[in-house]
């Protein structure tokens, strides 16, 4: 039985009452481009993804894109940073926190409509106060349209990553669109999903039958996988890479060859502090094997203001989901790309 509670307005209402106002609509088509010619490999800049695990209050999420906002003027040269202000947590039994869309405050109950207006009120502050573009996971594809406007960047989970819907809306996304590979780990499950993102699709979202021109900017992450006993296996190693280049080349309808590198989740085991050492080798690899640059795109970190997590919202910038690198340790893992890049 589904219990009717609160009537959410559409996106086109939200979007209304809550305006991208012009000034931060040019610095997102700015910033849309500067991914798209990563991805496309019009641009031999390397992609950061970086931020908390979980955006689960606007404050310190606000502070910690300030400062990335300040670091990026000095390395926007080689990188483009793009903040991870992840308004959905995936949660493997289904239950708990679910993240800033669902609950505002991580100490109360859910109110979704509060949560979708809160959302959009970081992202405006953000852009405006930081000049960066965030990205999110899409989590709830037909959540997306809320936000479609502010981001530069949609990251597909690893548990998602399978999903007709999440392929579907994937199609129609006007930015880059990163698909992780499944718990799986499967090379051609993860391909496939990246074909089907970028051809042209129609299917119902809302109340209406849609079509889209496929997106060509859709592409690999590597996260990864799950054994059958729960153990984390990692594939961000040259030959896992070389793999997902060999699969793209086989395939002649795939455009934009690209991978990226998540350096935490299955990679990292969830050691946060092993993101370092993992972008690194990585970092080795590019230098080594000019095929190997070609196709690594860039890196997605998990970090925030203080290292390290918490159970309860007690330290202002500290996880309340996974551990993250704190902001001393970031900025010197930015500087060390920026300068190997």
């Amino acid at each position: 039985m589904f219990e009717r509670q609160i009537l959410i307005p559409t996106a086109s209402e939200i979007h209304a009452s809550q305006p991208l106002p012009p000034s931060l609509k040019k610095i997102k088509e700015e910033r849309d481009a500067l991914v798209r010619d990563v991805i496309a490999g019009r641009s031999d800049k390397l992609l950061m993804i970086v931020g908390p695990c979980s955006a689960h209050e606007s404050a310190p999420v606000l502070e910690y894109v300030k400062r990335l906002g300040k670091l990026n003027e000095r390395v926007k040269d080689k990188l483009v940073l793009v903040p991870r202000i992840y308004t959905n947590k995936p949660r493997t039994r289904g239950v708990g926190y679910k993240g800033m869309f669902s609950q505002p405050d991580p100490e109360n109950k859910e109110d979704i409509l509060k949560g979708i207006r809160t959302i959009r009120q970081l992202h405006l502050h953000a852009i405006g106060e930081s000049g960066l573009t965030a990205a999110d996971e899409m989590l709830y594809p037909e959540n997306y349209s809320y936000f479609e406007d502010v981001l530069s960047y949609v990251a597909v989970g690893a548990r998602s990553s399978e999903n007709q819907m999440h392929r579907l809306v994937s199609s129609g996304a006007e930015v880059p669109v990163g698909i992780k590979n499944s718990t799986s780990g499967s090379i051609p499950v993860l391909l496939n999903s990246v074909f089907a993102a970028q051809q042209p699709q129609v299917f119902k979202y809302g109340e209406w039958q849609v079509g889209t021109n496929g997106n060509e900017y859709a592409h690999a992450v590597l996260r990864g996988r799950v054994d059958s006993y729960g153990n984390d296996i990692p594939n961000y190693h040259y030959e896992t890479v070389m793999s997902v280049l060999e699969g793209y080349k086989k395939s002649d309808m795939l455009k934009n060859p690209a991978v990226v590198i998540d350096a935490n989740h299955s990679n990292s085991g969830k050691q946060f502090h092993q993101q370092v050492r993992i972008v690194e080798e990585v970092l080795q690899n590019r230098s080594y094997d000019k095929s190997f640059k070609k196709i690594v795109k860039g890196f997605m970190v998990e970090s925030f203001l203080v290292e390290g997590c918490q159970k309860h919202n007690l330290v202002f910038g500290q996880s309340i989901t996974d551990a993250c690198l704190g902001w001393e340790e970031t900025e010197r893992l930015i500087y060390d790309i920026a300068e190997k890049a």
